[in-house]
């Protein structure tokens, strides 16, 4: 996600702190001064009160926290953590910092969205969105980009010629009543203090912070005015949580912080271990996102978009159970209704009419000659027989953002036609000498490190060929419902 610029900071609330001194009236916002003893209080284990946290969040935006201080901060929640209490608070502090999505009361119920903590191939919301309009939701998504080896929401959209991402409230709201969803991204307007501590938290190796993770993901959410949301929290090899059970503690926090704030919030913990579907890069994942909306596409991109689909739709009660939802979900895919709001969608966010009908009505060659291409393609091969157990979706995201698949810092420019497509499944059989990848990309061959890198992501066993498992495992709750 890019760092935002900062803008007017709200009034101060009663009974904050104070500047102290006889040098005439406080200042509107918290010296600098005073953020060290908060600084010291976190650092040492100490409770910040709700208090506290609102000074921290403004001095945040209005500028009179230094650098320094904001790291500082980050690293004693990183290192200290905060119980739900705090982490409710940061959260409120991050969604009051900007401007308040107001929807007419009608739609209250139809309001949804999903959120995913981020991972290799996840084209998920390019088809949820549309697929949950189709269903008679109402999505207005606020999504991020991709900054490290995950690819971004918002970076996939902007491969598609004249996509804007950006979108006044107004614009929005006339998105929903026409299309039914929009995905947009931040601005200095909506959440701008979740923004500017994003931008801190990926130099200052506190990203992996529950509570920092859990108040982003929340406060931008909570801005919508929702029914419903359920977030994917990613576990394995390619997340930020390679561990189910730190996972699960994720996705435990959210619920219950979620429930704090009065949110009917649900999360979904899914396997990051293998890319999902057969696409990595951003072109590319369009193309299969649109395969998908065809009602086609990899089993387990369909699989997660309907479990996730199925869940908001009952979580927000509008379907009876999670599988009348799905089934739900699962129709507008095979119905295309799903695609015709996905074409509403790009029409509604700039791009050329006739783009947007001859993307979403192509065959994929005729897509594929619409979206940006990288200049040249190069295959490998398998080495030797056998079963592949596991694509590792790191390694193979690790090579493609060194070809400009993704950005080592904010704003820096990526290569859109740069990817890979997988051409084998996991638990299929294979012969030695048979093309399982093939790379795009622009500038030089695939350099002898980089072969080697990408060869080494293809683990291949003895056994007999399988089918493997749904990426979906669990899905945890609010504590007054049941799983149907």
């Amino acid at each position: 996600m890019e760092a935002l610029g900062t803008r007017a900071a709200p009034p101060p609330a009663p009974g904050g702190l104070s500047g102290a001194g006889g040098w005439g009236p406080p200042d509107p916002a918290p010296e600098p001064k005073q953020l060290p003893e908060l600084i010291r209080r976190k650092r040492d284990g100490e409770r910040l009160s709700e208090e506290d946290i609102r000074d921290f969040v403004r001095a945040v935006v209005d500028g009179s926290a230094q650098d320094t201080q904001i790291g500082a901060m980050l690293m004693a929640i990183r290192l200290r953590g905060m119980d739900l209490e705090e982490t409710s608070a940061l959260t409120q502090a991050l969604a009051k910092s900007g401007q308040q999505l107001e929807w007419p009361e009608a739609w209250h119920q139809q309001l949804v969205d999903k959120h995913s903590t981020g991972g290799v191939g996840d084209k998920v919301s390019l088809v949820l969105a549309p697929a949950l309009a189709a269903c008679g939701c109402k999505v207005p998504m606020i999504s991020g980009r991709g900054l490290g080896h995950t690819g971004g929401t918002l970076d996939k959209l902007e491969s598609i010629p004249g996509f804007s991402v950006i979108q006044s409230p107004e614009q929005m709201q006339m998105l929903l009543e026409v299309v039914g969803c929009c995905i947009v991204g931040q601005s200095e307007e909506l959440v701008p203090a979740d923004g500017l501590l994003y931008a801190a938290r990926d130099v200052t190796a506190t990203v992996d912070s529950l509570p920092l993770i859990t108040a982003s993901i929340l406060s931008k959410k909570a801005v919508e005015g929702l029914s419903a949301l359920v977030v994917d929290v990613k576990y394995g090899g390619a997340a930020v949580f390679p561990d189910q059970e730190k996972a699960r503690e994720l996705a435990r926090t959210l619920v219950g912080v979620g429930a704090g704030l009065g949110m009917k919030v649900a999360a979904a913990l899914t396997a990051m271990d293998n890319p999902l579907g057969r696409c990595v890069g951003h072109s590319l994942e369009v193309e299969e996102a649109l395969l998908c909306l065809d009602g086609a596409g990899p089993w387990d991109l369909r699989d997660l978009v309907v479990r996730l689909g199925g869940a908001l739709l009952w979580l927000s009660g509008q379907a009876e159970t999670q599988a009348q939802g799905a089934a739900w979900v699962a129709q507008a895919l095979d119905s295309g209704s799903a695609r015709d709001r996905f074409e509403r969608m790009l029409k509604g966010q700039g791009v050329d009419p006739g783009l947007a009908r001859a993307l979403c009505s192509g065959t994929s060659a005729q897509r594929r000659q619409l979206l940006p291409r990288a200049s040249k393609q190069e295959e490998l091969q398998a080495l030797e027989d056998g079963t592949v157990e596991r694509i590792q979706a790191l390694p193979l995201a690790r090579v493609l953002h060194e070809l400009g698949a993704g950005r080592s810092r904010a704003g820096q420019t990526i290569r859109p036609g740069v990817g890979a497509e997988l051409l084998v499944d996991v638990g299929q059989r294979l012969r030695r000498g048979t093309p399982w990848l093939r790379v795009h990309l622009d500038g030089p061959a695939l350099s002898a490190p980089q072969r080697h890198a990408l060869q080494g992501t293809l683990l291949l066993s003895d056994r007999a060929p399988f089918t493997p498992p749904s990426p979906f495992t669990e899905l945890v709750l609010p504590p007054p419902l049941e799983q149907p």
